[in-house]
C-alpha cells in the first residue's frame, strides 16, 4: 500500500475479497435457506459483503490521515460507531409476525449501505461502487426464485377436532411423514364439546404435500371441521 493512500490499482484487489466475502455468504445462506431459517442467503450475503468492506476500511481508509504531521488521532473510533449505530436503525426494519419474521434483508442492506458510505468518505471511492454494485445484484437477482432453491408454500388450515392426545400424535406423525413444518400453532379449547381448535399455518418446499395432508387428515373420524 502506498504511503498516503490506497491507489486504485491496489482498490482492484480490493474488490476481489468483496467476492469472496460475498460467496462466502452466499455458502452460509444456502444452507440456512435448506433448513427453512429465516435469513437466508440475501442477508448472509450481504452481511459477509458488509463486514469485508468494513475491514478494508479499517485497516486502508485512513492512511491519508494518519501520516499527516502534528496529527495524533483515531479516526477509526468514528468508523465503529457508525458500525453500532447503524444496528439499532436496521433493527427497526425487522418486524415479526403470527407467521415469520420480515425486515432482515432490508437490516443488512441497511448496514451494508453505512459501509459503503464510509468507504467513499475514506476516499476508497472504487470499493465502494462495486460494494454498491454487489448489494444490488444480490437483491436483484437473488429476490428471484432460483431452480437449485426450494420454493417455499405456504398455507393456514383450521382444524377442529376431538380433544383426543391419539388425534393430535396422528396429526404430528402426518406432517413430519409429509415434511410439512408449523411455523406457527394457535390452540382453542372448548371443554364442553370435547373439542380444539387449531389454527395451523404450515409451510413446506412442495406444494403438493399439504394438498395430500388435507386429503387424508380430513377423513379420521375425530376431525369435525377442515378449513384452508
Amino acid at each position: 500500500m502506498e504511503n498516503r493512500t490506497v491507489n486504485y490499482t491496489q482498490q482492484l484487489e480490493l474488490i476481489l475479497r468483496l467476492l469472496v466475502a460475498s460467496l462466502c455468504g452466499f455458502a452460509i445462506g444456502y444452507e440456512r435457506t435448506n433448513r427453512l431459517k429465516e435469513a437466508g442467503i440475501r442477508t448472509h450475503m450481504i452481511v459477509a459483503v458488509g463486514s469485508a468492506l468494513v475491514m478494508i476500511v479499517s485497516k486502508y481508509g485512513f492512511f491519508d490521515v494518519m501520516r499527516l504531521n502534528n496529527v495524533t488521532l483515531d479516526p477509526s473510533r468514528i468508523a465503529a460507531q457508525i458500525v453500532t449505530g447503524i444496528g439499532f436503525l436496521g433493527a427497526g426494519t425487522i418486524l415479526v409476525r403470527r407467521s415469520g419474521i420480515n425486515g432482515l434483508t432490508t437490516a443488512a442492506g441497511l448496514w451494508a449501505t453505512a459501509a459503503v458510505g464510509m468507504a467513499v468518505g475514506a476516499k476508497l471511492y472504487i470499493v465502494g461502487v462495486a460494494t454498491t454494485a454487489i448489494v444490488l445484484l444480490i437483491q436483484i437477482v437473488l429476490h428471484q426464485h432460483l431452480p437449485f432453491l426450494p420454493k417455499m408454500d405456504t398455507q393456514h388450515v383450521t382444524i377442529v377436532m376431538d380433544q383426543n392426545q391419539d388425534e393430535i400424535n396422528a396429526l404430528r406423525t402426518q406432517l413430519r411423514k409429509l415434511n410439512i413444518h408449523v411455523t406457527n400453532v394457535d390452540m382453542e379449547r372448548k371443554p364442553e364439546k370435547q373439542e380444539v381448535k387449531l389454527n395451523l399455518w404450515l409451510e413446506t418446499a412442495e406444494p403438493a404435500n399439504i394438498d395430500r395432508f388435507l386429503t387424508v387428515f380430513a377423513e379420521r373420524p375425530g376431525i369435525k371441521s377442515l378449513q384452508y
